[in-house]
């Protein structure tokens, strides 16, 4: 499933009032940080991540990883801050 731009408006408006729950720092990239992500995915579908500037991988190679390990879809980035999105069974958000 592709979002329209629709759909990540919306979504873009759920998350403005979202805490980043995740942050990459200097460690970078971890399998804990990938199952981790993966149970917030399950549970809340909507989950920001918020790179720090100490880390030292590129923006749109975490965004790839975060979303090849993850199966979530890119919402957005705003700075350094990334917005995933993969709907849950049942869902919770209810897409336009």
């Amino acid at each position: 499933m592709i979002l329209s731009g629709k759909q990540k408006r919306y979504l873009r408006s759920l998350a403005v009032n979202e805490k980043a729950i995740f942050q990459i720092g200097k460690e970078g990239l971890s399998e804990n940080l990938f199952d981790s992500l993966n149970e917030a995915l399950k549970a809340r579908e909507l989950v920001k991540v918020s790179v720090l500037k100490t880390c030292e991988i590129e923006l749109n190679e975490i965004v790839i990883d975060l979303c090849a390990h993850s199966g979530a879809q890119l919402v957005q980035v705003i700075g350094k801050t990334i917005v995933l999105y993969k709907p849950g069974r049942p869902k919770k958000i209810i897409l336009p």
